[in-house]
């Protein structure tokens, strides 16, 4: 839900195009070694808290996180960056791309350096999320989106203390600008407009909208994606792009929220028509318990414990059939190559090479509670996606890696 409360006036900014709208940035795939055995606990510890934040805005009530955290997950597993430059002369930061979130700050690695453009706010500026948290003081600064596009006075948020951010630099969020509602004090009642709402707001893009792309990959680190502000980038899709319109359901209308059922085959439901949400600091697919139940028991997946995956044996692979996704009147089809694990990374999460795991996991509640799906980029991998503001939506688009064998 939108809120009606004005922007800050101290969080304003003016930014200036100097060659081309809309802007593409190129984002790389990163693995976090110290953390290969999280990989499902951390997308439960984030799929849990973000239910319980979105509960708490709807309801216009302060999140308890003490009552939600119950179980610490030291850093994120794998992870998407871009550099950004901060300043001027910039210093560069790898941020992570999150969907889920939307200040964007820096200061968990390399260190924030104060320039001519560096103004520093009254404001405290403080953000938990489900696998970690930063607080630290805003400061409004010129940021560098790419060669030619600068924001002046974006606000950022410099971190003095943060956690779980270990291998990045901080957060570019890129998700509705409510979600940064209560951030700042003392001014708690003031959102921050976020990166895309000032190159929009400003006339730099001609679309409040952002595309990104991300190809599925069996190396650790690899610059194997791209984000486009104020537009899409063609030549990463095929045909036409199928826009959903954001769900009214809560918690999961306070992020990137949509409606859509699931289904194993050509006739085995997993998840009638309910609400999750699509979220790039999410790695897996969870389904709710109850469907992701069925899934287990339709594919013949056992649990593995090293892991916390399904494994599947050879023949039960070969077995596997496709898993159909269905909102705004569109399919959308994991094939059983795109329901697994990269093999060649098997180790990284702590498994073993040449065994089968897939990416479909438990969300850790039955559905019935307002977000009961969470698309990770373990399916955006496989898809094309647009997160248009202005007009509500969520766009999937075919790609040349949708049913292709990269596992």
């Amino acid at each position: 839900m939108l809120t009606t409360l004005l922007l800050a006036l101290s969080v304003a900014a003016n930014p200036v195009l100097v060659d081309r709208s809309p802007v593409t940035l190129p984002i790389a795939r990163r693995t976090n070694f110290t953390s290969v055995h999280n990989l499902l606990r951390h997308d439960q510890t984030r799929a849990k808290f973000l239910k319980a934040k979105g509960a708490a805005k709807a309801a216009g009530l302060p999140l308890q996180q003490d009552a939600v955290i119950n179980e610490q997950v030291d850093n994120q597993v794998v992870t998407y960056v871009a550099a950004v430059g901060v300043g001027s002369p910039a210093t560069t930061f790898n941020l992570l791309i999150d969907t889920g979130s939307s200040n964007t700050w820096v200061g968990a690695g390399t260190p924030y350096k104060k320039t001519s453009t560096s103004v520093q706010t009254s404001n405290k500026v403080s953000v938990t999320y489900g696998s970690g948290s930063f607080s630290g003081t805003e400061f409004t600064d010129t940021v560098t989106i790419a060669s030619g596009l600068v924001i002046p006075k974006q606000s950022i948020g410099v971190a003095s203390t943060s956690q779980g951010f270990q291998g990045v630099d901080g957060i570019l969020g890129i998700g509705p600008v409510d979600l940064t509602l209560d951030t700042l004090s003392p001014a708690t009642n003031s959102l921050i407009p976020t990166v895309t709402d000032n190159l929009f707001a400003n006339g730099v893009i001609s679309a409040n909208e952002i595309g990104i792309s991300f190809n599925p990959t069996t190396v650790e680190d690899n610059e194997n994606g791209e984000i486009t502000w104020g537009g899409t980038d063609p030549s990463k899709f095929t045909g036409s792009i199928s826009f959903i319109p954001l769900t009214t359901t809560s918690p999961a209308n306070e992020f990137w929220g949509i409606n859509q059922s699931v289904r194993y085959g050509s006739s085995t439901s997993i998840l009638t028509t309910t609400a999750g949400i699509v979220d790039t600091g999410t790695t897996l697919v969870l389904l709710a318990t109850n469907g992701f139940t069925k899934y287990k028991s339709a594919t013949k997946a056992t649990s593995d414990a090293a892991t916390g995956l399904l494994k599947l044996t050879s023949a039960n692979f070969a077995a596997l059939q496709s898993l159909f996704f269905t909102a705004g009147g569109s399919t959308f089809e994991l094939t059983a190559n795109a329901q697994i694990w990269p093999r060649a990374l098997n180790t990284d999460i702590g498994g073993v090479a040449g065994n089968i795991y897939l990416i479909v996991a438990d969300l850790g509640s039955n559905s019935g509670e307002g977000l009961d799906f969470i698309n990770g980029f373990t399916f955006l991998e496989r898809f094309y996606s647009v997160f248009d503001t202005a007009n509500k939506r969520v766009g999937f688009a075919t790609t040349p890696f949708t049913t292709s064998t990269v596992n």
